[in-house]
């Protein structure tokens, strides 16, 4: 288990099949760990975590998802991960060492947790996620009421929401369009696509998911309400006219490592866009803020703040490593991400095939920890009880929390 090779997909659990039911069932679980300068007992420890790791994965890690249908098409596409097992009765059933190797194996009952998911440690780190600009797919829909900045001004008010939640850290990038073509953009029905451009984003701004989306409807539905006619100026004055306005959005979540998406959802709403002439100067404004419509927009971005809370809740919290100087460790978090002097972060090699150059990178448990000693507020130092030579640790590779 510790030295298979995962995935990274699999590590955010994108890939697991359920196996686990609403009652408790009794698995067993194996981890291995490497025994360092003779030290049984941090070996077990790290051998009885990596099988524990292993029951959750057979129990609980796995993907749900949830579709809406209107006459046989797609028109909502919702996908969330989960991890919830919690274990219970744990017994040893088999200790052996293998030359410098321990291996454990572990049965438990195990059943669905008391929350949502239960991460462990990782549940209190905060996870980065880089704010990137949403896409308007029909741009002269922005042009009543002068709302062309919606693609930037959208992520920046969805970046304030999740920042006054406090529980993840945000990097605002809404200056940058992910998608060169809106066509090619992942809709509700491709959620298999891959960006490549997140992950050097993401790499660039240190960042473990990036959030962008893309506009898919503004639109009034009646351009003729707002005409300057006497009739026109009666019909907006009675409310006779159809004043309503769309707003259609998709919103994406991508693994920074790999590109790979981690939740999308399809939003809208409408309402009455009952801006006076000259009322509303951009999206966000005061005046756009005022209007029916932007209300039930200013709603649409609290649920998004939600979904993206709830969709990153549950998994790992995942930071590059800086540079290794012998045994030292660098990695990119710090302070800020709530890391301590003490905390221990599994390492893993990242790696690609060369004969799959467009694949996601896979992880290698390189069965090392680093023990943080000297933490700063962007960044954290450790160390490593072999020589980052030995183990092949490198600048980029990941160390986890789980």
């Amino acid at each position: 288990m510790s030295r298979g090779i995962f995935r990274l997909a699999a590590l955010l659990g994108l890939s697991m099949l359920s196996l686990g039911q609403i009652h408790g069932v009794v698995l067993e679980g194996t981890g291995m760990a490497t025994i360092r300068a003779g030290d049984i007992e941090a070996a077990r420890e790290d051998a009885r975590q990596a099988a524990m790791r292993d029951l959750a994965l057979q129990y609980d890690a796995h993907i749900s998802s949830e579709d809406t249908m209107e006459n046989g098409v797609v028109t909502d596409s919702r996908l969330t991960v989960a991890s919830s097992a919690r274990a219970r009765h744990v017994e040893i059933l088999d200790e052996r060492q293998l030359g410098n190797t321990l291996r454990l194996t572990l049965r438990a009952d195990v059943s669905e947790g008391a929350g949502r998911c239960q991460v462990g440690d990782a549940a209190g780190l905060k996870k980065r996620v880089a704010i990137a600009g949403f896409t308007l797919e029909h741009p002269g829909q922005a042009r009543h009421g002068r709302l062309e900045d919606a693609g930037q001004v959208l992520p920046q008010l969805l970046q304030a929401r999740l920042q006054a939640q406090g529980n993840l850290q945000t990097l605002g990038a809404s200056n940058l369009q992910l998608f060169d073509n809106v066509t090619t953009a992942p809709t509700h029905q491709q959620f298999d696509n891959r960006l490549t451009n997140v992950t050097r984003i993401a790499s660039e701004m240190g960042a473990q998911f990036v959030v962008t989306g893309v506009i898919r409807d503004i639109a009034v539905e009646d351009p003729s309400a707002w005409g300057s006619s006497v009739l026109h100026r009666i019909g907006r004055g009675i409310g006779t006219s159809n004043q309503n306005r769309r707003f259609v959005a998709d919103l994406m979540v991508f693994d920074g490592f790999s590109g790979s998406p981690v939740y999308q959802k399809r939003f809208q709403t409408q309402g009455r866009w009952n801006a006076g002439k000259g009322a509303s100067v951009g999206f966000g404004s005061v005046g756009f803020q005022e209007t029916e419509f932007g209300q039930e927009v200013g709603r649409v971005i609290d649920a998004m703040r939600s979904d993206i809370q709830q969709a990153l809740a549950c998994q790992p919290f995942m930071t590059r490593v800086m540079r290794v100087e012998g045994r030292k460790v660098t990695l990119e978090s710090g302070a800020t991400a709530g890391l301590r002097p003490g905390d221990k972060l599994s390492l893993y090699r990242s790696y690609t095939h060369f004969d799959s150059p467009g694949a996601a990178p896979e992880l290698l448990n390189a069965d090392a920890r680093v023990t943080l000693d000297s933490v700063f507020p962007e960044y954290a130092n450790g160390l490593m009880p072999e020589y980052g030579s030995l183990e092949n640790i490198q600048r980029g590779d990941i160390a986890i929390v789980w």
